[in-house]
């Protein structure tokens, strides 16, 4: 698994303070967790010391999993760059060419995408369909309801 991970900047640093908080903040409290269940006695039958190690798991899991992400990171730094074409980064308005209705999507890593914020992955199906693509251009996108058809009106790379 040599394959880098695009993210931006920002991206970046929240796995960097989320792997920093799980090491200086979440995994000493569950070991002190442990701590407590195992001063309880019986482990067979202690529900909080199994919850704790689980939940130790848990933690472990993720700051491995962080721990690769940022060893594969590849920062793209999307500011100033020619709003041309849409890439990595871009902030892209669509119109539904069916509906009339707008939607703007920024383009972004996996582990930065949040579809409340509007801010999609790069392996979506919409950000795959228009990259690449310019002002003006019309694409089809397969999503779970079926064929949308989308035209780019805007694209812009925001300015850190």
């Amino acid at each position: 698994m040599d394959q880098r991970v695009p993210m931006t900047q920002r991206g970046y640093e929240a796995l960097k303070e989320e792997l920093h908080r799980l090491k200086t903040v979440e995994r000493p409290a569950n070991v002190k967790d442990i701590e407590e269940a195992i001063a309880h006695g019986d482990l067979s039958e202690n529900a909080e010391y199994h919850a704790a190690k689980e939940k130790q798991a848990h933690i472990a899991g993720r700051i491995a999993m962080i721990d690769d992400r940022i060893a594969r990171a590849q920062v793209i730094e999307t500011a100033g760059q020619k709003p041309d074409k849409v890439r990595f980064g871009a902030t892209v308005v669509l119109s539904d060419i069916e509906t009339d209705d707008e939607v703007t999507y920024t383009i972004v890593g996996e582990d930065e995408a949040d579809v409340k914020q509007r801010r999609i992955s790069v392996t979506s199906p919409v950000a795959q369909a228009i990259m690449n693509k310019a002002v003006g251009d019309e694409v089809q996108v397969n999503v779970p309801k079926g064929v949308r058809e989308f035209e780019v009106l805007k694209i812009r790379y925001e300015e850190h």
